[in-house]
Formats: structure tokens, sequence, C-alpha cells
């Protein structure tokens, strides 16, 4: 038993092309239009008598350095003298804005409890407190994996709790 097939010529349809590249060209002309800067638009802003000029917001940085070192805005600094550097930024302008810098690398001491630290003494100062870093390089935001290291012995009544749930970290601190 034979099939009976109709033999098609095999043809381009222009339509559906002319549909795409209409598209194409009115979507290049808006993001053109949006594309053009203030500067080249040719107008010319009102001054105004009371105008100032904008100033970005007061900043002070505290460092942590691969030593254990604090910093304060460049200047070594211990932390009893923290809060009272931080207060004398506060009186200056009361928009201060504190930034925490640790440095990259691994360090001679541990530095997590000293962040913990700064950040306690800066809890109650008023200002807006951020972390500074460096973004992560790939997609993956999970936290790097600490180095191998042995691990210390606990106490007794630690080794008794779970280790289901990490230890919470002071950039999670609200």
């Amino acid at each position: 038993m034979r099939i009976r097939r109709t033999a098609h010529e095999p043809r381009i349809e222009l339509i559906p092309l002319i549909d795409v590249m209409m598209f194409l060209l009115s979507f290049f002309i808006y993001s053109q239009a949006l594309a053009v800067r203030v500067s080249v638009i040719p107008m010319e802003l009102r001054k105004f008598q009371s105008g100032q000029a904008a100033k970005p917001a007061p900043a002070a940085t505290i460092s942590i350095a691969l030593d254990g070192k604090l910093f304060y805005n460049r200047v070594p600094c211990a932390l009893a003298e923290l809060a009272g550097r931080v207060a004398e930024s506060k009186q200056e302008d009361p928009k201060t804005v504190i930034y925490i810098a640790v440095a990259d690398g691994q360090g001679t001491i541990d530095r997590a409890p000293l962040m913990q630290a700064v950040w306690d003494k800066l809890r109650g100062c008023g200002l807006s407190v951020n972390f500074v870093g460096k973004p992560m390089d790939s997609d993956d935001k999970s936290p790097p994996n600490p180095p191998a290291a042995s691990p210390a012995p606990s106490p007794p009544s630690e080794q008794a709790a779970p280790a289901a749930t990490p230890p919470a970290t002071p950039a999670s601190r609200p």
C-alpha cells in the first residue's frame, strides 16, 4: 500500500521576517531615545540664590588588620578608645556613617572576637554602621570554606549541643 504525498516546493516566508525586523527597528529607536544624556539636550537650568552644593555623607572607617590591630580613619586606635572617637565623629556631624573593614587574608590571631567587640562598642552609638568587603567572584553566594585546621577541644557542656546549626556571626546581627 502506497501513501500519497503531495510534493510542496520549499519557500521562504517573508511576513515573519518583516515583523521581526520592524520589532528590532522600533526597539533600537526607542532605546536610543532613552539613552540621550541630559548634557546633550540644549537646556539651561535655573540658578537659585538659596541653593547649596550637595555634600556626600561624612564617613569614618574602622579597620582590623591581619595582626588584630585597630585603626580609626587610618590612625592606630585601642578598643577602649574606639567609643570616644566615634562619639567625637558624631559630635562633628550626626550623619556620620561608620564602615568596618577587615583585612583579607589569614591573620596571626582570630579576629572574629575582636570584630564582635567592635560591633558591641558601636551598637549604642546611634550612627549607621556598615561592613565593607569584596564581592564574591562566583555566582554561588555561599561563604567560602574555612581553612582546614584541627578543631580545638570544646568544654563538655558544648559537646552535647547539636552541631547542625552554625554559630551566629556579627555580620548577621541587625
